[in-house]
């Protein structure tokens, strides 16, 4: 018999879980049998689900202490519980740092770094008695250069921090972990890198050849929030296909391979 994640009974919130990675990853909880609640500032034009089952939606704005407290007593209120937190709700537009302004970089921050501390901060004393799952979603900009993403990757560089942080505090009761995810295949994939990025051989610079699917984030989230992670805590999975080194590099890999 093979290994099989079952979170049946368990209350999850994903927030920014209506669109992108975030619906991904509440497909997966939902097919896993957990009552999933998702969260974002509007109302979303579709709802994640899985075989008929859907997500239930809070509206609410993460960044807002007041509209958080209130998240997490609907969530509560709804389900009796809560067991797992997935704190997906992120990202930032490219912005050329030295131009950039204060208020943009301070917002970026706000919502990428600073807003899960807060998820967390009113979770935790739902959760200290019943014990638990935090997962934060993180970025491997946390920990590669690039242009353009300096307060984003820098908020990033915090949440794994936060994490192992979070994880010391936290323990034993609930766990606190990252996925540090790569290119995924999003509508934003396609905004940023440009609709032909997938022939232009931008997937040949990634070793497994392809971006992540949304849903195979929300694999490593499952496995996190289940038992099978019981012991884990404080950890960064990756889910970026092996990283992106230069394609040089991956040619001699395949040269050296043949040898």
């Amino acid at each position: 018999m093979g290994v099989e994640i079952d979170l049946s009974g368990r209350v999850v919130l994903v927030t920014g879980g209506t669109r992108g990675i975030g619906a991904g990853i509440s497909e997966v909880l939902l097919r896993a049998g957990a009552r999933v609640h998702v969260c974002s500032r509007g109302e979303p034009e579709r709802l994640p689900e899985d075989d008929g089952v859907r997500a239930e939606f809070v509206q609410a704005d993460v960044r807002d202490p007041e509209q958080v407290d209130g998240l997490i007593e609907e969530v509560v209120r709804r389900s009796g519980r809560l067991d797992s937190v997935v704190n997906n709700a992120g990202g930032a537009p490219p912005a050329d740092t030295a131009t950039a302004s204060p208020r943009f970089h301070s917002k970026i921050v706000e919502l990428n770094l600073l807003a899960p501390l807060l998820v967390c901060q009113r979770a935790w004393p739902v959760m200290r008695e019943s014990g638990g799952s935090m997962t934060m979603i993180s970025s491997v900009a946390a920990q590669r250069a690039a242009p353009t993403i300096a307060a984003y990757a820098a908020a990033k560089a915090g949440v794994e921090s936060l994490t192992r942080t979070l994880a010391l505090e936290f323990a034993p009761s609930v766990r606190v972990n990252a996925v540090s995810v790569g290119v995924a295949r999003t509508d934003n994939f396609r905004e940023h890198f440009g609709a032909e990025a997938e022939q232009s051989g931008f997937a040949e610079t990634i070793p497994m050849g392809r971006p992540a699917e949304p849903v195979e984030v929300g694999n490593a989230c499952a496995f996190l929030a289940s038992p099978l992670a019981e012991y884990l805590t404080g950890a960064v999975l990756a889910v970026d296909g092996g990283g992106e080194p230069h394609p040089h590099l991956k040619q001699l890999a395949r040269e050296f391979s043949r040898d």
